[in-house]
């Protein structure tokens, strides 16, 4: 898989996609991830790529030309499947999200920063547009981050055991059961004895029962689904 990433601060993704499971992704040669400063689209020899919004207000917005200059060229090397805009009105974003972009081969993300992008690139070039929850940040960069580990993780051959991702929290839209390591018995807190019997199949009835347990007091939302 390829995720290109258009940004005015691409330094702000170096180090998401510089450790840990997205870099091993990437040495595996499972995923590439190339972000892209937007300021080499600039339209003058002053970097330009944000100007005041008409009618007026606070805030700047990301223009057109640089945008499109740039999503223009990316086109010519590859497909998207998807080309996104990270944004906070756009969909929520949430583990079938992930799970069906995990399934695409090309994807473009456009990080937001300022007051947003020209509502025209929104029209004519995204696709998509996500949303990682009811707030705003400085800009997309972060957000972006987000979406591509939540992806990139699911990709096979990404997590050393591939049935890890199976039993995350929100697939099946159930919250994780809790999990223990050692010691056995901390401070008087033991591990519950049904996990320490090696029975596999009480063990999955157990996580499970647990998983709705924990589903229903903490996310009953999701039960309705």
């Amino acid at each position: 898989m390829t995720i290109d990433i258009i940004t005015v601060v691409p330094e702000l993704l170096e180090s998401p996609f510089g450790h840990s499971i997205m870099k091993r992704a990437q040495d595996k040669g499972l995923l590439t991830v190339t972000t892209h400063n937007l300021r080499k689209w600039a339209i003058n020899k002053h970097a330009q790529v944000d100007d005041y919004p008409y009618g007026g207000g606070a805030g700047m917005v990301l223009m057109c030309e640089p945008l499109a200059n740039a999503i223009d060229e990316l086109q010519k090397d590859k497909k998207f499947d998807e080309i996104i805009y990270m944004t906070p009105d756009g969909n929520r974003f949430n583990q079938q999200a992930a799970n069906q972009l995990s399934l695409k081969e090309n994807l473009l993300i456009i990080c937001g920063h300022y007051k947003g992008i020209d509502e025209r690139i929104r029209e004519q070039y995204v696709t998509m547009e996500i949303s990682i929850g009811d707030y705003v940040l400085s800009g997309g960069e972060l957000a972006a981050a987000v979406v591509v580990d939540a992806i990139g993780r699911l990709i096979p051959g990404v997590l050393s055991d591939e049935t890890s991702a199976l039993f995350d929290s929100f697939q099946d839209n159930l919250l994780a059961p809790p999990v223990y390591t050692r010691p056995a018995d901390f401070r008087g807190a033991k591990v519950p004895e049904i996990l320490m019997q090696g029975d596999p199949k009480k063990v999955e009835a157990w996580r499970y029962e647990q998983s709705v347990e924990r589903t229903q007091n903490r996310r009953p939302d999701l039960l309705k689904d």
